[in-house]
């Protein structure tokens, strides 16, 4: 059984700003203020053109050389030849001041890396919004005391008894109080814009029900992190998109239920009452749960059929600390394939009237499931935002795993729909 771990250097993340294509440096560093300065070896770099981020390179610094000239060289030459990705305009024009926005952040025992988390977003440069914490089945008061004492009067704290990721978001939206309520993880930092561009498209598109950002690695500093990053990670590229059920993608045969491809659950948000109007997340789904995932998919499915655009914008950045040890790495293998299966059980079950077109597709989909893992297999799938080479293998333990998992998922979400039976959604209880 191929479960031995490969070995692989650290690489550095950075950030590149270039004023154009072929422009001048003008801004090299770390991604992150606590990292080292980039030196000799490996480097990944996301690089930005006048502050918009553009794309993702990895190159090697040789010994003596300047890291910034090395970085920029191999920028250069990758947009030279690169399809331009277009900007972004979805934050206008539009009409009035920006939405207030509620950020919802469900943490569970994680103090130390929920004050970096909240550090970034009391950062943000969005004029009007509100920071609440979910503390999610806690067993100390460690994030309670976090958050009445360094944050105080400047983060909500909410607490809910009951285990699961989504239930802990349907907690946070039951107390939140914005037009928007925007969703990340407690393993996140946030890049200073993040908020604004990530709520921006909600003023502009009346019929939008839902935004996505880039997800970028904080660090790539052991073999689990970067066989993840070079497989995909958690990126969907550099080109804004928009995905709207009245004229769905020719490009897409299985829209919507490839949610995939939509966004991921560290980096979303939703007009409050568009998700309040399809019941907030399914609670039987989400990590915390015998489901294992599927919390977000499900969201962006049930948005997106009730008529609802939903836009990937990939300027609302956010640097994910991707799990360290080569456990964790299974643990997520497993939990992808889980997550899967889970909410599209999770979407026959409390939305049938989408089975027909979900039986239609069913076919193809199991295919494409069954296609994801054969590319890590082989090594050959393409990158999203081609932010990697895939020099390294994806091993077939995990390939099996994830396989594993999707045959696990619906028996997941059976058990886990069990465990909610009789507990009320947290906006129907008393939320004071």
């Amino acid at each position: 059984m191929d479960t031995h771990v490969p070995q692989m250097p650290p690489i550095q993340v950075t950030e590149l700003d270039l004023d154009g294509p072929e422009g001048a440096v003008l801004s090299f560093g770390p991604a992150l203020d606590a990292a080292e300065p980039a030196a000799e070896g490996e480097v990944y770099a996301l690089v930005r053109l006048r502050g918009r981020p553009v794309a993702t390179i990895v190159c090697h610094v040789p010994p003596g050389e300047d890291p910034a000239t090395t970085v920029a060289a191999a920028a250069r030459a990758h947009l030279k030849g690169a399809r331009p990705a277009g900007e972004d305009r979805t934050a206008g024009p539009a009409d009035g001041p920006p939405p207030r926005v509620s950020v919802v952040i469900a943490t569970r025992e994680r103090a130390d890396q929920l004050a970096r988390a909240l550090d970034s977003l009391l950062a943000q440069d969005h004029p009007d919004f509100e920071i609440v914490v979910v503390d999610n089945a806690p067993v100390t008061g460690a994030t309670q005391d976090l958050v009445e004492h360094k944050y105080a009067d400047r983060v909500r704290y909410a607490r809910e008894t009951v285990p699961g990721l989504a239930i802990a978001h349907n907690r946070g939206v039951a107390v939140a109080d914005g037009e928007v309520i925007a969703f990340t993880d407690d393993d996140v930092v946030a890049d200073r814009r993040w908020l604004s561009t990530l709520t921006a498209p909600f003023a502009a598109d009346p019929g939008l029900g839902c935004t996505t950002g880039l997800i970028l690695p904080a660090k790539l500093g052991t073999p689990a992190q970067i066989l993840l990053e070079s497989h995909g990670g958690f990126a969907k590229g550099f080109a804004p998109r928009t995905y709207d059920p009245a004229d769905p993608p020719a490009d897409e045969p299985l829209f919507p239920f490839t949610a995939g491809s939509f966004g991921s659950g560290a980096n979303m948000a939703f007009r409050a009452s568009a998700l309040r109007a399809i019941g907030g997340f399914d609670p039987a789904t989400g990590t915390g749960t015998p489901a294992r995932g599927g919390d977000d998919l499900y969201a962006f499915v049930s948005v997106l059929a009730a008529g609802h655009r939903l836009r990937y914008t990939p300027e609302a950045l956010v640097w994910h600390h991707h799990r360290e040890t080569w456990r964790d790495l299974t643990n997520q293998a497993y939990g992808y394939g889980a997550g899967l299966t889970a909410y599209l059980t999770a979407l026959l079950v409390r939305r049938p009237a989408l089975l027909p077109a979900l039986l239609r597709k069913l076919p193809r989909g199991l295919a494409h499931a069954r296609t994801i893992t054969a590319h890590r297999d082989s090594g050959g799938a393409v990158v999203p935002g081609a932010h990697g080479a895939q020099d390294h293998p994806w091993p077939r333990h995990l390939s099996r795993l994830e396989r594993r998992g999707m045959l696990a998922g619906p028996l997941g979400y059976a058990r886990a729909r069990r465990r909610v039976r009789g507990v009320p959604l947290p906006w129907d209880r008393d939320n004071r």
